[in-house]
Formats: structure tokens, sequence, C-alpha cells
């Protein structure tokens, strides 16, 4: 047996199974009560007019309680109320049955209250039309009517004595009688019924129908729900993209920036230093410091206007772009600071082959911005530029000062952005760049870059191989 707190099954209409059977048990029940209280209630009405005949004609009148035709048609009645218990699970054979049975109580007995028997007819006619549709139920209907009128023309044949008066018009009353009956008993509920259906299924359609409408808003809103929200997340991702852009942009210029101000004006500061001593002890010397102020000047001066147009958008800029070749002019302008001496170690290609302008760039300033860094905190140190182009590989510059013979004119006052710079440039290109002290108290930067792959000179070699 099962659980009483077990969870009760459902039909396919979500219907529990348990409050099914109890709707079912109601409407026998309803109908058995209904039935036997008339058939209780009506011989004692009749009783008390006697000069009353019943509608059917002169015949018997209602059967006395407790008597044999009273208890046939109860057992009738009764029997009628319990085939409805099944007009959930076969409704048209129900309704068939429940049309039937008063045929065997017309053959055995005949009474005025044969007309109760119509009741549980009338009961399975609007059980089968609410569960059975129309196209498949007809035939069953059509059948219940015959039955209908077959038993009440039965009945009303033995009851009046219509036989007396001829066959012929004893069956054509009887069989009026008989149609009379199965219209209210069977035509007249189907059509209520019918009409009652049509309405359920026109506001079912109508709940659907707003449901859907419902749906399809709810669809729509979450769509432009999601769309809002696409658009938002690009609208982010944009916004990312282009604060990451300017935050390069912003790195790159403060580079550049740097690099020139810490080449030119670190030579402006060494030489205004040197004309300063000079001006009453060589006054030729100093005359001469000046003159490479003002060429420093006028470098650092045409930097910053070739900058600058490069950030605008209205004006043409001119654009040079600094390569391994450059280092030698570097050199010779740092010389008026300092001494600086270079070395060229060419291997067996062109300077720089296979060095990309990129590349390129950064080893200059690089070169650039060890040789600043050299005047401004090792003054009087000796200080060498190697380029090293022997390795097939690779490219190697290198910048190294010694130990520092003056105080050092001065200092940047955002101390470290010139090696940042470098190590971000390095790793734009996948250089390596090592800077650090050297044994003997100087200081050395060198810059390690790899050399581009040369497509047709490794499928020349190839081929040579595969012609060998």
């Amino acid at each position: 047996m099962a659980p009483a707190d077990a969870p009760d099954r459902r039909d396919a209409r979500g219907v529990p199974t348990r409050r099914r059977r109890w709707t079912d048990l109601l409407v026998a029940a309803g109908t058995a009560v209904v039935t036997l209280g008339l058939l209780l209630g009506l011989p004692p009405l009749d009783a008390m007019d006697p000069d009353t005949t019943d509608t059917m004609g002169a015949g018997p009148g209602f059967p006395e309680v407790g008597g044999s035709a009273w208890t046939l048609l109860a057992i009738t009645l009764v029997a009628q109320s319990a085939l409805l218990l099944g007009a959930r699970r076969a409704p048209r054979s129900v309704l068939l049955a429940v049309s039937a049975l008063p045929i065997l109580l017309a053959l055995v007995s005949t009474s005025a209250a044969f007309g109760l028997t119509a009741l549980p007819v009338v009961v399975a006619v609007v059980l089968a039309t609410l569960r059975v549709p129309l196209p498949r139920l007809w035939p069953a209907v059509a059948g219940s009517a015959v039955l209908v009128a077959v038993g009440t023309g039965t009945t009303w044949a033995h009851g009046s004595g219509a036989m007396r008066s001829g066959v012929v018009s004893g069956l054509g009353a009887s069989a009026g009688q008989g149609v009379l009956q199965a219209v209210g008993a069977v035509g007249l509920p189907l059509v209520v019924t019918l009409i009652v259906r049509s309405r359920r299924e026109l506001r079912a359609a109508r709940r659907a129908e707003s449901d859907a409408r419902t749906a399809a808003a709810d669809a729509r809103s979450a769509a432009a729900d999601a769309r809002t929200a696409e658009a938002a997340a690009l609208a982010r991702e944009q916004d990312a993209r282009v604060e990451a852009a300017v935050s390069r942009e912003r790195a790159a210029m403060a580079r550049e920036l740097h690099d020139i101000a810490a080449h030119h004006l670190s030579g402006i500061a060494l030489m205004s230093a040197v004309v300063d001593r000079q001006i009453d002890t060589d006054p030729d010397g100093a005359h001469e410091g000046v003159r490479q102020v003002r060429e420093q000047s006028t470098a650092v001066l045409e930097d910053l206007r070739r900058l600058v147009g490069l950030l605008r958008d209205d004006t043409p800029a001119e654009t040079v772009v600094e390569t391994v070749a450059g280092i030698v002019d570097l050199v010779e302008a740092a010389r008026t600071r300092s001494a600086v001496e270079l070395t060229v170690q060419p291997g067996d290609h062109p300077l720089a082959d296979g060095i990309g302008p990129l590349t390129q760039l950064v080893a200059y300033r690089t070169v650039q911005e060890a040789l600043a860094n050299v005047a401004l905190h090792a003054a009087g140190a000796p200080c060498r530029v190697t380029v090293d182009d022997r390795d097939p590989d690779h490219l190697t510059v290198r910048v190294e000062n010694g130990v520092p013979t003056a105080p050092s004119v001065g200092s940047s006052p955002s101390g470290g952005n010139g090696l940042r710079g470098m190590r971000e440039r390095a790793e734009l290109v996948g250089a390596l760049l090592q800077v650090g002290p050297t044994g003997d108290g100087g200081w050395t930067v060198e810059l390690v870059t790899a050399r581009e792959a040369r497509p047709d000179a490794d499928t020349s070699a190839h081929a040579q191989e595969v012609a060998g």
C-alpha cells in the first residue's frame, strides 16, 4: 500500500488522479440520488390527485413504492448511475449502455415513471460531449437516440394500449413519443453542451493567445536586454582598447621626450658648466662652447618640432627614422661633451643586415640614452661604443664607460625613466637588454637583437643542397 504522504499522480491535463476519481463518484452518486429521490417522491404526489393521468396517456400511474415495478425501475436507475463511473475511460460505450438499459426495463415492466431513465442518459450525453470530439462522438449519439426512442416507444405502446386502435397508428404514436423523448434526452443536452464546450475552448484559446503574446513580449524584452547588454559590453571593450592604445601612445611619447631631453639637454648643461669656467681664462674656448650650446639647442628644437608634427593631424610631419648607421653621427656629436670611442666590428654582410627598422631605432635610442647618462652621471669618464655585427644570428650594441673623473653635472629629477624606457623598447622588439656596473667601477649597457629570417637566402641554400 502506498504511503499516505506519497505524491498523487496526475493526468495529461495536470489534474490529480484522486481528484478525478472523486469527481466521477460524485457525478454518479448525484445522479442516483436525484433519480431515486424523484422515484420516491412522485408516487405520493400522484396519489394526492387521483384525477391526474400520466403524461403518457390513459394507462397505469406511478408504481407503488416497494412494488415490483418500482423495484425494477429503481434497480435500472441505480445501474445507469453506476455505469457513469466509467464515463471518463469509455464515454461512448457508457452512453450506449446507459441508453440500452431502459429497453430491458420496458420489455418487463411499464409505468408512468419510466421517463426518469432519461436523466442518466442526459448526464451520459453531457459527459461524452465534454470528453470526445463531435466527429468521433456522433455515431454513439445517434445510437443513443435510437435506443432512447425504442425504449420510450415500447413503454408507450405497452402502457397506453395504442396497438388496440391499429398497428399502424399505434406504431406511429409510439414512434412520435420516442422521437420526442430522444430529442429531449439526447439532442438538447448535446446542443447545450456543445455551446458550453465551444465557449470554454474559446476562453482557453484567448487565454493561450494572451499567454503567447505575453511570452512574445517577454522574449522581445529579453532580446532587447540582451542587445543592450551586448552593446554595453562592446562599448566597454572599445573603451578598454582605446584606453590601452592611449596608454601605449602616452608611454611612447614619454620615451621620445625623455630621449630628446636627456640627449640634448644633458649636453647643453655640460657645455654650459664648461663655458662658465672658461669665460675668464679661455675666451676663445668659451665662445666655442657657446656655439655648441646653440647647436644643441637648435637640435633639440628641431626634434621637438618633429615630435609635435607627428602628434598633429593638420600639418605634415617630417619623419626621420634613425638606424644603426646613425650611431656614428651620434658618437661624433657626443665627443663634444666627453671622450667617446666608437668600435664597429663588421661581419660578412652589410651593417645591420636582417635587423628591422623598428629594431634599429631601438638600438639607436639605447645608445643615445646611454651616452646621455654618461654625460650626466659619469663626467670625464672614458666611454666606448661597440657595434658588434659579426654574429650571423644577432647584433650586439654595447656602451661602456669607466670611472668618472669629475663631479656629476646634474641628475634627472625623475631618475630611472631612462632605464625603464630602454627596457620597454627592448621588450617591444624582443631584444635582450643588460645594464649594470662593471668590475672597475664603471657602467655598461648592452642590447642584443636577433636578425629577421631571410626566406630567399634560406630557400636558395636549400635548393643548392638538394642540387648537390
